[in-house]
């Protein structure tokens, strides 16, 4: 039987009370999410460390939560000329696509062997002979620890595997409601449009009111068929997003959307928009007949 080899990180007296089966599941659960005041450099091996714990939700908020970090918070970790391995290649496994991550992740010189080539495969230089993940290695130089600090590690042959990221669609199906709702939230772009056609209303209501939502996400929501009326009338109700000519043409022509704001945004669109509604089979008959009235009036009052 083949011996099991430990990496060695160091980990940081702040970061130590989130680490292990034994330290309560609710403030696991909150590092995970990224809710924890550290370092970007200690907040990604937290992260990392976190991505092996032995509950499946802490887990997947954690890969989560290492898969959304931006730019800034990458930039700061790559700057670690001395980051280990295994720490890039799970980078590289969630990062690796995004071109202007990949280009940080390319300059690095300790990129491992698997790293380096996924990297050249996306057409990137590396500019660093790819290293060996060394088994016994910290990412940082060696200093005195403090007494509050510990010295653990995962296994060296037991990396997050590709199973282990899978995609956020994936990991959306086995996601408790409560969960789903904190990323719906704070979630990018992808979760966002993941959750926003979650069943539960909860969810899907709660990625609407994310702050990061943008003008054309919410376009796209009020063409589609989505099923949760809440997440309409929060469209209808924010002043910003009615300004827009395509959202309230969208949101006439959307089922879902009460009569009186379809009728009231009616009232405001283009004689164009008016005669193909006029027309329009595929809407409610009330607001058909409304648009021929307003263009007929339209044209009276010329």
């Amino acid at each position: 039987m083949n011996q099991v080899s430990k990496v060695t990180f160091r980990i940081s007296a702040a970061a130590a009370p989130y680490i292990g089966a034994d330290k309560p599941r609710e403030n696991r659960m909150e590092a995970a999410a990224g809710r924890v005041a550290l370092p970007p450099g200690d907040l990604v091996l937290l992260l990392y460390y976190l991505c092996h714990d032995p509950d499946q939700e802490v887990k997947q908020q954690a890969m989560g939560t290492l898969r959304s970090l931006q730019r800034p918070i990458l930039e700061q970790v790559l700057s670690d000329g001395e980051l280990h391995p295994q720490i890039l290649d799970a980078l590289v496994q969630l990062h690796g696509r995004k071109a202007e991550i990949a280009a940080l992740l390319a300059r690095h010189q300790n990129l491992s062997e698997k790293a380096a080539a996924f990297l050249k495969a996306q057409g990137f230089a590396v500019a660093a002979a790819p290293q060996a993940a060394p088994p016994h290695a910290a990412p940082h130089k060696e200093h005195d620890l403090d007494e509050a600090d510990e010295k653990i590690g995962p296994d060296a042959d037991e990396p997050i595997d590709e199973e282990e990221y899978q995609s956020k669609y994936q990991m959306a199906q086995s996601m408790g409601v409560s969960d789903k709702i904190k990323m719906a939230m704070t979630g990018d772009k992808e979760w966002r449009a993941i959750l926003i056609k979650d069943n539960n209303k909860l969810v899907s209501g709660a990625a609407i009111k994310n702050p990061r939502m943008t003008e054309s996400e919410v376009l796209g929501i009020a063409k589609s068929q989505i099923q949760n009326d809440e997440v309409i009338r929060v469209i209808c109700a924010n002043k910003d997003w009615i300004k827009n000519a395509q959202i309230r043409k969208a949101l006439v022509e959307n089922h879902k959307t009460p009569l009186p704001n379809a009728l009231r945004f009616l009232g405001t669109l283009g004689e164009k928009d008016l005669a193909n509604l006029a027309k329009s089979k595929n809407i409610n008959s009330i607001i058909a007949t409304q648009a021929r009235k307003i263009l007929l009036s339209k044209k009276e009052n010329r």
